[in-house]
């Protein structure tokens, strides 16, 4: 039978790869700068840890493990009988792979609170699994790239978290992108404006798919869910907002004017919004959207979504604030906001736009290739020299024909190719070749290493 890997998942060769060291890398780097601190938690959460955090539709992309063992041994059976999924899954799943990495660290924070220093500002780059339908942009396994501060309620982390969007898209050299932001307050008010606040999820649900199906697809899938009508038209100005964002505001703000929670979540906007632009947002385009309310339930606060310009791929960034997460692990009053950069998107958009760095398709600097036995260990000490140097370098292992040795250093994109034989070493002149400009050049073997050592930059 023909290997397979299962739907939804990716094997990823050494170029490939090698793409993705790049963004993991840029990301990281820029998370260090701004002071957060790496954890891992494990691939698998115990069930129950996740289950009710994300939603009726985010549970049921829960990824979950049977029990080991003879697990139908103590299924319920009559959940079995009756062939009731939902019921049956507690008898015979404890575990469950992880759906993001917000709520094992939630979970994280409550275990480990005696060893943390709060606020405490994390982030983790690991991979996560959701039991979705395959397409373009949505795997059934991704990487997720978090950064979350938990312990205060300050507003500056959300602005702080901003630039982090900026600055890393930045470095990564998107031409042009937007952070949408939004705050799950202001859409609190907006179900009390229209009388069904305890219709919050339906509402916001339906509202998030306005950019994918329209306003009246929106507005049907409200009706659908069983919210009333007349009472729904009074919502009916957050689609047609003016783009200026003061004169935005002012609207949203006459249009909430009797909800205190709604006015709460506009002030909070207006501060993130306007502290952003000040603290000098390089590249992208800031916009405030009313509309937006990221899916998943426990945000609490402010919301963001980052859309690249040029590639249609959906969102490659998203996050919020979420005011009491830790709280279902037992531990009140941990207020939280971070922010996932989409891995895997935003691979798919730079190899789209082909912005990866030319650099990163290389492995290897520098080729010796092998002549006869007898000099095999003069070109071994000299490749690790070269190594010790910082420059990658590799022998090739055998005897072979100098043209299968070239295609081996051409196949892997290596610059440069050494030619060190009994004439090379006996008169003290190696040999080195451009294989992107075809020059061959002699050099003694100390101003061989500095040659190759000063083009690699080491």
């Amino acid at each position: 039978m023909k290997p397979s890997i299962p739907k939804g998942t990716r094997d990823f060769i050494p170029a490939d790869a090698r793409k993705r060291e790049y963004i993991f890398s840029t990301i990281k780097k820029h998370f260090k700068s701004f002071g957060y601190q790496p954890i891992e938690t494990p691939a698998m959460e115990n069930l129950s840890t996740l289950t009710g955090k994300y939603g009726e539709e985010g549970d049921r992309l829960i990824f979950k493990i049977l029990n080991s063992g003879d697990y139908l041994k103590k299924a319920d059976k009559s959940a079995l009988a009756n062939e009731d999924s939902k019921s049956l899954i507690s008898s015979i799943s404890e575990k469950a792979l992880r759906y993001d990495l917000t709520v094992p660290f939630a979970r994280f924070v409550v275990q480990h609170q005696n060893e943390l220093t709060f606020p405490f500002k994390r982030y983790q780059i690991q991979p996560v699994w959701r039991a979705d339908r395959p397409q373009k942009g949505r795997y059934r396994e991704f990487f997720q790239c978090d950064a979350d501060v938990v312990g205060s309620e300050s507003l500056w982390y959300e602005v702080e978290l901003m630039l982090l969007f900026d600055r890393v898209l930045t470095d990564l050299k998107l031409p042009g992108f937007t952070i949408k932001i939004n705050n799950r307050k202001v859409l609190s008010g907006l179900a009390e404006l229209i009388g069904q606040p305890d219709k919050i999820v339906d509402f916001t649900v339906a509202l998030d798919k306005l950019d994918k199906i329209g306003r009246d697809k929106v507005i049907e899938e409200m009706l659908a869910k069983g919210l009333d009508a007349a009472s729904l038209e009074k919502a009916y100005p957050i689609f047609d907002l003016p783009a200026d964002p003061e004169s935005c505001l002012e609207k949203m703000r006459d249009l909430l004017k009797d909800s205190a929670i709604g006015l709460e979540g506009l002030k909070e906007l207006e501060f993130v919004y306007t502290q952003a632009k000040l603290a000098g947002i390089k590249k992208a385009d800031l916009a405030l959207d009313f509309t937006l309310a990221r899916g998943l339930d426990y945000y609490t606060g402010a919301i963001f979504e980052v859309k690249a310009h040029e590639v249609q791929i959906g969102s490659i960034c998203g996050g919020g604030r979420y005011d009491d997460l830790t709280g279902v692990f037992g531990q009140k009053g941990l207020s939280g906001v971070g922010i996932s950069f989409g891995a895997d998107r935003i691979y798919d958009v730079l190899e789209a736009l082909e912005l990866f760095p030319k650099d990163t398709a290389r492995q290897n600097d520098v080729l010796i290739c092998y002549f006869e036995d007898e000099m095999a260990p003069n070109n071994f000490s000299l490749c690790t020299t070269l190594r010790d140097r910082g420059v990658s370098a590799v022998m090739y292992p055998e005897n072979a024909k100098l043209k299968k040795q070239m295609k081996y250093a051409n196949d892997n994109d290596i610059p440069f190719v050494v030619l060190a034989g009994d004439k090379e070493w006996s008169e003290g002149l190696i040999q080195l070749k451009n294989m992107e400009t075809g020059e061959q050049t002699s050099h003694s073997k100390d101003d061989l290493i500095l040659t190759i050592a000063k083009y690699c930059g080491k």
